[in-house]
């Protein structure tokens, strides 16, 4: 069997993690061969794989090879994704086994995203590309993700949620059914998010409230 050549752009723990996500889809199904990580310290080798080389040695690949981008924050994570425009590297969505998924026909993935052990996503739902829920989140119906947004662990989303591009939710966060939250919007910790929320702005609190606009 054909092993699909990948490696794991960054070199902190949630590389560690993602690799750990990547051994367990092989375990059920064997589909990738980690062939290392992307970072520009070649000195190291992590849990025995080795750093293949930085950004730019990566993208100038000669082999198709595809790439986990394990970085949380949004706009960094847009930033390395546009580095690569090597038409032999692509972005495969990981997906941990233990995920639910409760109507398979309805939730739409798109590349590169991450969802890691124990989310639930339950119908009429689309990440579009790049998201990233790490551990035990839900997301509820008829909600919609876009591009970059990251959540982090145990974040709760209700049903008819938007949230827009570049947004990052901190752990723990509850967002109720019905609300939007704007492009580039970071939720705090704990937060719930009872109201919609604008673009730009770092919001905090029970309910969840502006503090800061970025802009």
């Amino acid at each position: 069997m054909t092993m699909e050549k990948i490696a794991i752009v960054g070199a902190g723990g949630f590389a560690r993690e993602i690799l750990t996500l990547i051994n367990d889809i092989n375990k059920k199904n064997p589909t990738y061969e980690v062939v290392g990580f992307v970072d520009s310290n070649k000195e190291q080798t992590i849990h025995g794989l080795p750093v293949i080389g930085n950004d730019e040695e990566v993208n100038a690949t000669t082999e198709p090879l595809s790439l986990a981008i394990a970085v949380g924050e949004p706009h960094l994570k847009e930033k390395i994704h546009k580095k690569f425009n090597n038409p032999l590297i692509s972005f495969p969505s990981l997906v941990h086994p233990s995920v639910i998924i409760g109507d398979e026909e309805s939730v739409k993935i798109g590349q590169g995203c991450i969802v890691c052990a124990g989310n639930i996503l339950t119908t009429d739902i689309q990440l579009h590309d790049f998201v990233t829920l790490n551990l035990m989140c839900s997301v509820g119906h008829d909600t919609e993700i876009n591009d970059y947004a990251s959540f982090m662990p145990s974040v709760n989303i209700s049903g008819e949620v938007k949230v827009n591009k570049g947004v990052y939710v901190g752990t723990g966060a509850k967002i109720i059914n019905l609300v939007e939250i704007g492009e580039n919007t970071i939720v705090g910790a704990g937060a719930v998010v009872a109201k919609s929320l604008p673009a730009d702005c770092t919001a905090v609190g029970v309910p969840a409230k502006p503090i800061k606009f970025h802009k």
